[in-house]
């Protein structure tokens, strides 16, 4: 596919290195010589656009003055961060908002999920962007190879923080909704955001109502030996101890979602999130 920029002419190749014989033939009838599967470097004419080219000069470009910025990132390695013109208080500017993580916690039945759909639809009817992160949801497609052992739950869990941060970073309002029991895993997930992006909600609602609730029928399962290493009922619950936001039921008395929303709302507010 031959792709033009000002008067210069971008000549793609196969990348992948499929169909290379016809990308071959179609190429020399454009008179273009292709050695091999990879883009070939791209010469600008003299007609070359001057605002296309101060935005190649923006990019980082690997050479020997900055190939000392590669690093090594977990498995990988040989990696260099490409820094990009548009950063994210340009987004932010676009959006008219903060991005940010709301980090919703607590046992299951507790009204995460709940909780998050009434916010989202809160700050949506409010002109503000927002994206749900759904502990099960997520597992129905980028989390669906992992099981509930302990080292996948808490892989669950850094992948939803991974994900949160690049939708913080875009400038949008990440509400992530998950058990995530323990403090470590929620602190992990904390320290990949800027100071104050990360706000943590505990909903503080005591385990038998919880599991009066049951909504999705897990405490019986758990209680009946059918589910091992449950949350609240064989395994262990770490409660946030400096958590933003404490949204606590007790007894009999139940604040409503909508009320639960808008004191997290009026957090945002406080706190500049809802305006850029």
């Amino acid at each position: 596919m031959a792709l033009k920029l000002g008067s210069a002419s971008l000549w793609e190749t196969n990348a992948m290195g499929l169909n290379h014989k016809a990308d071959k033939r179609l190429a020399a009838l454009h008179g273009v010589d292709v050695r091999s599967s990879f883009h070939k470097p791209v010469k600008a004419t003299a007609g070359y656009s001057n605002n296309a080219a101060s935005l190649i000069n923006d990019c980082v470009v690997i050479s020997g003055k900055n190939f000392h910025q590669m690093a090594t990132v977990g498995k990988s390695t040989n990696i260099l961060w490409h820094k990009c013109p548009v950063e994210k208080f340009d987004r932010q500017e676009l959006l008219m908002q903060k991005g940010c993580v709301i980090w919703i916690t607590g046992l299951s039945g507790s009204g995460k999920s709940t909780l998050a759909c009434t916010l989202n639809r809160g700050l949506h009817s409010r002109g503000k962007l927002t994206y749900i992160l759904d502990g099960d949801n997520v597992r129905h497609g980028l989390n669906n190879d992992l099981s509930f052992k302990a080292e996948d739950r808490a892989e669950n869990i850094r992948r939803i923080g991974e994900v949160a941060k690049l939708f913080a970073d875009a400038g949008i309002i990440c509400i992530a909704s998950l058990i995530s029991p323990f403090r470590k895993d929620r602190d992990d997930c904390r320290a990949l955001l800027p100071e104050g992006d990360f706000i943590e909600v505990f909903l503080d609602v005591p385990l038998e109502v919880c599991e009066a609730r049951d909504p999705k029928g897990l405490y019986k399962l758990a209680r009946s030996g059918k589910i091992k290493g449950f949350t609240g009922i064989d395994d262990p619950y770490e409660p946030p101890v400096n958590c933003e936001i404490v949204l606590q039921q007790k007894g009999e008395d139940c604040i409503s979602p909508c009320e639960m929303a808008e004191t997290v709302i009026s957090y945002l507010e406080e706190r500049g999130y809802l305006q850029a």
